[in-house]
């Protein structure tokens, strides 16, 4: 009996691995909403980390994560650093692309609980007198990411905080 078991899991287990080993290289995920504000007001909310506190549901993860703004007040090379509890992490991103008021991209660096290194893209397009907001996640999928993405699906994870984010951003600008 514990030999059939071990045979079950064994091909459990190389099925997942070898499911995991077809996905794609590279991951995005992405996710929509509409504003009823100029794009001009939605971007100022985006473009300065001190301001991200009022939407991003990543800042309420630890309140007492530490902190730490460097470069401009806003706009290129404004970076923010933060260290937190298990949930929160620690990382980076600074603004490595500022289109105002259409595009904005930072690089988003993860430095625990494991390495990483993506980017974040903030896009606004005029939609008559509301604004369609995408902030999207992309970058490389190595193998662990590949299994785990299997096991957790990281687009639902992620989607769903970027969901939040977008209702907060919402209710913000609209405010």
């Amino acid at each position: 009996m514990l030999k059939i078991i071990a045979i079950v899991v064994a091909v459990a287990i190389v099925a997942l691995l070898g499911y995991a080993a077809t996905k794609p290289n590279h991951f995005r995920v992405a996710r929509s909403t509409v504003i009823k504000a100029p794009p001009e007001k939605i971007y100022a909310l985006i473009d300065d980390f001190h301001k991200w506190g009022a939407w991003s549901p990543y800042e309420k993860l630890d309140p007492a994560m530490t902190r730490t703004y460097g470069g401009p007040a806003s706009g290129l090379g404004s970076s923010y650093a933060w260290s937190g509890n298990g949930k929160a992490g620690a990382g980076r991103m600074e603004i490595i692309e500022a289109a105002a008021p259409s595009k904005l991209v930072t690089s988003l660096d993860f430095t625990k609980p494991f390495e990483v290194h993506n980017k974040a893209i903030f896009t606004l397009v005029p939609e008559g007198e509301a604004t369609r907001v995408t902030w999207a996640m992309e970058g490389p999928s190595p193998f662990l990411f590949k299994v785990m993405d299997v096991i957790f699906n990281m687009d639902r994870m992620a989607g769903k905080d970027f969901e939040t984010g977008l209702a907060s951003l919402k209710a913000e600008a609209e405010k």
